[in-house]
């Protein structure tokens, strides 16, 4: 009973100072919280949960403030992240409605995670190695000339152009479309470009130099990973609402804002099934943005993670209401990618 009732008093001292940016002192906890004691027994609670590193006192006679401690068992005992609101479910519905390719799905989520949160959102670009093909079409442009469209789970479409060593009749280039489909159609991107070899080698002679042509600029085009350390960024605008708190640590999360190799070790590896991560200050792999909390989850077809999303921000931060936009957010572009 008395570790349940401390940790409603740390629970409180967390809320209240991510809404004020105040040390909360014992009166006010038994006022705003109804902690069903008096506010000597708050204070003696609010001592063993100091003596324990979970709260500090930034100077004598101020109220205490969550230490990074204090908010990672703030964190680890949410029961549930809370639900959405129906507007709030309204809202992002509409806001990702009509989104006309993968750019703009990436770019409306972006904005949409920082502007329901008020941190800085963070949106990497599917993995390409991690996606499977969906369908390859191959359209004539010439005798000796084609279009080789490729689209994938993702979303994300490629298309090259194949110049041919001889000139392709019609019954010839529907049979490789149905080869190169049947070989790569549902198949990793690895596996993809492994059947695909197989099509050119088992090649009839006589197609073979055409069959190569297109089986190369196909696994040229599935081997491009430029995309793969691609990340979307906004909302950096809100991290001048945190003032003077916050000063030491804007500098160094600009940096990294600006290089999307940190971003990615920052948002740490895409994970599945809704699961949110939290990683509170020194948690993270970076010293110098040890004073920013990172909350991240995957997102992908059918709980496949192809990439993560998430916000930075301060430790200072609203993390249930956080962690339900995130995840709130992952699952909407899941879908999108779903029935793409």
């Amino acid at each position: 009973m008395q570790n349940e009732r401390r940790l409603a008093v740390l629970r409180a001292i967390v809320e209240d100072y991510v809404a004020t940016e105040e040390p909360v002192g014992s009166k006010s906890l038994v006022e705003r919280h109804g902690l069903g004691v008096s506010p000597a027994t708050v204070r003696n609670d609010m001592a063993a949960l100091e003596e324990e590193g979970y709260i500090t006192q930034p100077h004598t006679s101020a109220g205490r403030v969550p230490t990074d401690k204090g908010y990672r068992l703030f964190v680890d005992r949410l029961t549930t992240v809370k639900a959405m609101s129906s507007a709030e479910k309204r809202a992002i519905t509409s806001f990702m409605a009509g989104a006309v390719d993968l750019d703009d799905v990436v770019g409306r989520s972006v904005r949409l995670l920082s502007q329901l949160t008020r941190q800085v959102a963070v949106v990497q670009y599917p993995t390409l190695s991690r996606s499977t093909v969906r369908h390859v079409e191959l359209v004539a442009l010439a005798p000796m000339r084609l279009l080789a469209v490729l689209i994938l789970s993702t979303g994300r479409v490629e298309q090259r152009v194949v110049d041919l060593p001889a000139a392709i009749d019609d019954d010839t280039l529907a049979n490789l479309r149905a080869s190169v489909n049947g070989a790569a159609a549902g198949e990793l991107i690895a596996q993809a470009t492994t059947r695909l070899r197989e099509v050119a080698e088992r090649a009839p002679e006589t197609t073979s130099a055409i069959t190569g042509a297109v089986v190369t600029t196909l696994v040229e085009a599935m081997s491009d990973h430029r995309s793969d350390q691609r990340v979307a960024v906004g909302g950096a605008s809100n991290l001048a609402r945190y003032g003077d708190s916050f000063d030491t640590a804007v500098r160094p999360l600009l940096e990294a804002l600006e290089e999307h190799v940190v971003l990615l070790k920052l948002m740490g590896e895409a994970t599945t099934g809704g699961l949110v991560t939290v990683r509170i200050g020194a948690e993270g792999p970076y010293e110098q943005l040890a004073q920013t909390s990172v909350v991240a989850t995957g997102y992908g077809p059918s709980d496949e993670a192809l990439a993560s999303l998430g916000i930075v921000g301060p430790t200072r931060m609203d993390y249930p209401g956080t962690m339900a936009a995130v995840r709130a957010v992952a699952r909407y572009l899941s879908n999108i990618l779903d029935e793409a």
